[in-house]
């Protein structure tokens, strides 16, 4: 009965992931490996974050959480550029919308205020999502752009790629989740001259920084790599993958001790899976180890 319950989710999911989307291209570039892309597909615009893709960002997010062939999520963008941050001309933007005449002044405040927490809980989707999300970073990646970035598992970039916070220069705060994550990913110091100052930084500071992990020559060289490094992490253990991204995440908030209790309690319940007596017959017989699947 589960096992029929589980390939009605994954049919249901597969079925409205073809439904397809107004402002992402989701699609799994080779049939016979275990992870998916999700494509920002505004280059017209340079991809920059519209009402609806805030509202697809986490139905994409969710519908491949649910997907056992999506083992691993590559999150790319088509165009020359990543992501050219929010919209703010578009209609339907909360942010730019005029309030009412004669509203309250404490109801449009709240009214933004909820605004604002539904777009950070659409990238919080992308953190949430079980299985690990690799970020695809080429050309300008701005404002929002960074936010998306950093709400991701595994960074890379081209030598061309560049990162700004550009909400500063703007006359707001930057309240997506890069003054929350970017000091965890890069330090704060870093994560503070990022965002006090709006400028630029390239490819190869990002790297030295860790903000990205990996920088490739081109975009065709990028999009190869990191389509190797969602196959590899694809090929390995779903369970023993996704337990691995939930405790880094859940150890990333809490003290080492509370970690510690975290992984145990964690590995009480999965060091009995059946992936751990395959990957040990697998090594002992010298062959490649065969994962159940999800």
């Amino acid at each position: 009965m589960a096992g029929g319950s589980s390939d009605a989710a994954a049919a249901a999911a597969e079925a409205e992931l073809r439904r397809g989307f107004e402002t992402l291209a989701v699609a799994r570039p080779d049939p016979s490996a275990g992870f998916y892309e999700v494509r920002l597909n505004r280059p017209a615009q340079r991809n920059a974050l519209s009402p609806a893709a805030f509202a697809e960002i986490p139905r994409a997010m969710a519908l491949l959480d649910r997907l056992p062939a999506a083992r691993a999520v590559v999150l790319s963008a088509a165009g020359p550029h990543f992501c050219a941050g929010i919209e703010l001309g578009g209609p339907g933007n909360p942010l730019t919308a005029a309030p009412a005449g004669g509203a309250d002044p404490a109801a449009a405040a709240e009214g933004l205020r909820r605004a604002i927490l539904e777009m950070q809980g659409a990238l919080t989707a992308i953190e949430r999502c079980r299985k690990p999300v690799i970020a695809a970073v080429h050309g300008a990646c701005v404002g929002g752009g960074v936010d998306v970035v950093a709400a991701c598992d595994i960074r890379c970039c081209s030598r061309d790629a560049t990162f700004v916070l550009k909400e500063v220069d703007m006359a707001i705060v930057a309240d997506l989740g890069a003054l929350q994550r970017l000091p965890r990913i890069v330090g704060y110091g870093n994560a503070a001259d990022v965002a006090l100052t709006g400028r630029k930084i390239t490819a190869m500071e990002a790297k030295e920084m860790g903000l990205v992990s990996r920088v490739f020559d081109s975009k065709k060289e990028l999009d190869a790599g990191v389509a190797k490094i969602a196959k590899e992490i694809a090929e390995k253990s779903a369970w023993a993958v996704m337990g691995t991204k939930a405790v880094l995440l859940r150890s990333r908030d809490v003290t080492v001790e509370q970690g510690l209790e975290h992984v145990a309690t964690w590995n009480a319940g999965m060091l009995r899976s059946n992936d751990l007596k395959e990957a040990i017959r697998a090594f002992l017989e010298k062959r490649k180890p065969v994962f159940s699947k999800l």
